[in-house]
């Protein structure tokens, strides 16, 4: 997304708050849909973003978006920026009554609470209309900040996570009511960009990689200092799910921005899917990055035991934001739902991937259009991995709106239903499905 501009088209934010209902709905809804599609994104309070590529992208204010379905219906939608500091400045106000964090990266419901999660800072909950409780209650373990892609198993409904910041990197796993149960530091040399991570039914796996902080980049204009460190090498550290020593295991130079999953194979094995990049935030010879090269689905196959591993890569496809049917986290997956990349600036196409058969299928999307990641809705029978549906919003170039589209994640090819909003949801990050 280097020089890509980002007031323009899918990436262009909007400059207000709506409520919007009833929606206008082409097809036909499942009846057992029902609770709320809420996605995260950054969208600038000044009404345009400043510069242009991702490292300006990223960083801007947090704005939830969400799509209200039930009894058939596509019921509303509403949009709210998060009330953190940075909103109060902005609006006029005391900077000291709010929480200073900006949560723009992802959505959690657990414990209770409807958790919007930043990019290491705190998390802030939120309620189903978009209003800002503040920090969370029933959280107050991570109100200091962790990833914004924590992982909660399905079975326990713990949920692990880590926290890095400039004191370091800490491990920590919640029980299903946001209680604290593990909490320790891990050792890191020189911490870098880590972004994702993953667990599997005994196991969670952090990733130290080759893209690095150089925080001499603020001092040159950029507001993300990260680029690719060719001599910081890649590892992976596994560690026991409640804590203990961390085994690292060295790997190909890469990185990688999201996790599919993982499972262990055996006592002391375990598999992890990722999209990898060979290199990214590669800086060239003028001050500037290189373009970035585009992401594959990677399989690591770790053997503890030996200290080694295998790595291949599962397709030729360009693909990022994947999503499984999450009843599946840390537990052997068939399926893999991504967002098709056609180009750098492009994230085009939704794209369904049997891992067993090898089996692809695609659901189109028109060029000029763009489409956020599919989030996966389980049906609540659930009588297979890919039995639901695929919630995913779909910029329209010609009217400069959004669409939702309901797909049946069998069979992803056509929509079973398309929802019009009548304006944009601006390209964002990552969303979740709401239970009522």
């Amino acid at each position: 997304m280097i020089g890509l501009d980002l007031n323009a088209g899918a990436l262009a934010p909007v400059t207000d708050e709506v409520e919007l209902a009833p929606l206008s709905v082409e097809g036909e809804i499942p009846e057992a849909l029902t609770g709320t599609l809420m996605r995260n994104g950054p969208n600038p309070l000044g009404e345009r973003f400043v510069g242009e590529g991702v490292l300006n992208w990223w960083p801007e204010s947090a704005m939830l978006h969400a799509v209200a379905f039930g009894n058939g219906q596509a019921l509303g939608y509403r949009n709210r920026w998060l009330r953190t500091r940075r909103w109060q400045a902005h609006v006029g106000g005391d900077n000291g009554t709010l929480v200073d964090t900006n949560p723009n990266v992802n959505v959690l419901q657990h414990g209770g609470e409807i958790l919007a999660l930043a990019e290491g800072g705190p998390p802030l909950a939120v309620d189903r209309a978009l209003n800002t409780l503040g920090s969370p209650l029933a959280h107050a373990a991570v109100a200091a900040g962790m990833t914004a892609h924590p992982k909660v198993d399905p079975a326990s409904g713990e949920l692990m996570y880590f926290h890095l910041s400039p004191q370091g990197l800490r491990y920590g796993v919640l029980d299903r009511a946001g209680q604290q149960r593990v909490e320790q530091p891990v050792a890191l040399a020189q911490p870098g960009m880590m972004h994702d991570m993953a667990i599997t039914a005994t196991r969670s796996v952090l990733m130290d990689l080759n893209v690095g902080f150089d925080f001499s980049m603020l001092e040159r204009g950029f507001r993300l200092p990260v680029c690719w460190q060719p001599a910081r090498g890649s590892r992976l550290g596994i560690l026991p799910r409640l804590g203990g020593e961390v085994r690292w295991i060295d790997i190909g130079p890469c990185f990688i921005q999201h996790v599919v999953n993982a499972w262990d194979t055996g006592p002391d094995s375990l598999i992890m899917d990722v999209v990898r990049y060979p290199w990214y935030f590669k800086p060239d010879a003028h001050g500037g990055f290189l373009p970035d090269p585009l992401g594959v689905l990677w399989r690591y196959d770790i053997d503890l035991g030996r200290g080694a591993v295998v790595e291949r890569q599962l397709c030729d496809l360009n693909v990022e934001l994947p999503r499984i049917n999450e009843t599946r986290t840390g537990r052997r997956h068939r399926y893999i739902y991504t967002v098709a990349q056609p180009t750098e600036v492009e994230m085009r196409g939704v794209v369904k991937f049997d891992v067993e058969r090898g089996a692809i299928q695609i659901h189109p999307v028109a060029p000029g259009d763009q489409n956020s990641e599919p989030v996966f809705v389980p049906n609540p029978p659930g009588s297979g991995e890919d039995d639901g549906w695929l919630l995913v919003c779909v910029y329209r170039q010609a009217t400069d709106t959004t669409e939702v589209r309901v797909l049946d994640a069998r069979d992803i090819r056509e929509p079973l239903a398309t929802v019009a909003l009548g304006r944009r949801i601006p390209a964002g990050f990552h969303g979740a499905w709401i239970t009522d």
